[in-house]
């Protein structure tokens, strides 16, 4: 396998695992665990699915995990195609991961108060949990901001379908825009929603694409400094 598709193949498999992580441990246990606007029911599902919820934190774990890496080998990736973009995929990536991080603490300690309570318990896991929610909804800064470079350095490179870069530039933009209406019009949830699934589209085309194709073959012939780089790198790495 040449080594630039191995490595845009790579970047698909951990952004597929961000995915999958990201969306099993917020979307599917999250949702089991916290009851909105009842602190004593989030505590008894604490309390009665502590194993679930020890499970939550080691997907909001693994969610860190992928992020960090995809973020590393996007810059891998696209680095010779231009370096500031690719640079700032990693940086934005990697403020993702620590946003990430934070709140699998917040779920972690949430688990602790349930097994040994104090205080009142239930108030304080739901506090945990509703900071948990702020975070990744604030989040949806840097999950935006690093979907515009990477958009960017798939128009640059022509290695992907140029729609696919601009789907990936209008859903990062969609991602702040919906962050900002989420606090500034909470009564319009349903646009937010709807600003967010550009970036949807993308990212799973963007997944798929990496790992089915990994870049377009004739971008490897089209590309030789990219080609040589990543040529070197594996050369390097044995």
């Amino acid at each position: 396998m040449h080594p630039l598709v191995r490595t845009a193949r790579i970047t698909g498999l951990l952004y597929l695992g961000l995915a999958v992580a990201g969306g099993l441990g917020f979307l599917l246990v999250r949702s089991r665990l916290f009851v909105d606007g009842d602190p004593a029911a989030t505590l008894a599902n604490l309390v009665e699915h502590e194993s679930l919820a020890r499970v939550g934190v080691a997907l909001e774990l693994l969610t860190v995990i992928t992020q960090a890496l995809a973020a590393v080998w996007f810059y891998r990736l696209f680095r010779t195609v231009d370096q500031v973009a690719a640079g700032s995929i990693a940086a934005f990536g990697l403020i993702n991961a620590v946003v990430i991080l934070v709140s699998a603490a917040l779920l972690g300690t949430a688990v602790d108060v349930a097994a040994d309570p104090f205080g009142d318990a239930a108030a304080g896991a739901q506090l945990l949990y509703l900071v948990n929610g702020a975070l990744w909804s604030v989040g949806g800064i840097f999950f935006g901001l690093w979907l515009m470079p990477m958009g960017w350095c798939v128009l640059r490179s022509g290695w992907m379908p140029r729609v696919l870069g601009w789907i990936l530039i209008a859903g990062g933009v969609g991602y702040v825009l919906g962050t900002f209406v989420t606090y500034l019009a909470p009564g319009l949830a349903g646009v937010a929603d709807v600003f967010v699934f550009p970036a949807t589209v993308g990212e799973l085309w963007m997944v798929g694409y990496l790992l089915a194709r990994g870049v377009r073959r004739h971008a490897l012939e089209a590309a030789p400094s990219a080609v040589a780089a990543e040529v070197s790198a594996a050369r390097t790495a044995g």
